[in-house]
């Protein structure tokens, strides 16, 4: 078994493309996969892809879709700043941890909530 590595996005972050192709460009991340350290963002790294048709009533061709791309390779983008940044993890005093900008040092959003 793969170990799994730490991604420091998750899904419905905006992200910003450090390097590549597609160096300078923003996009959604549509999914996570830490098994391999890689995410899927939205109209970044697009490939092609030869699909056939499987039943009489399904259109094959060629389509357009993302490819993962390593984590390492983006940046989260701060809603408040509107600026690619570095994130700082902190817990707070009602025992929830939150993602900060450290950049503006606004709270981005809350990963855990507080045990009851």
């Amino acid at each position: 078994m793969e170990n799994k590595v730490k991604v420091h996005v998750k899904k419905g972050d905006t992200v910003y493309v450090l390097s590549g192709k597609d160096r300078g460009k923003k996009g959604k991340v549509l999914k996570v996969i830490p098994d391999r350290g890689m995410v899927l963002v939205e109209g970044v790294n697009m490939t092609t892809k030869h699909k056939k048709p499987r039943n009489r009533y399904q259109q094959g061709g060629i389509i357009h879709q993302e490819a993962p791309i390593y984590s390492a390779k983006v940046m989260l983008v701060c809603e408040r700043c509107g600026r690619p940044t570095k994130v700082k993890k902190e817990l707070l005093d009602n025992g929830t941890k939150s993602r900060i900008c450290k950049k503006c040092n606004e709270t981005i959003d809350i990963i855990r909530e507080a045990k009851d």
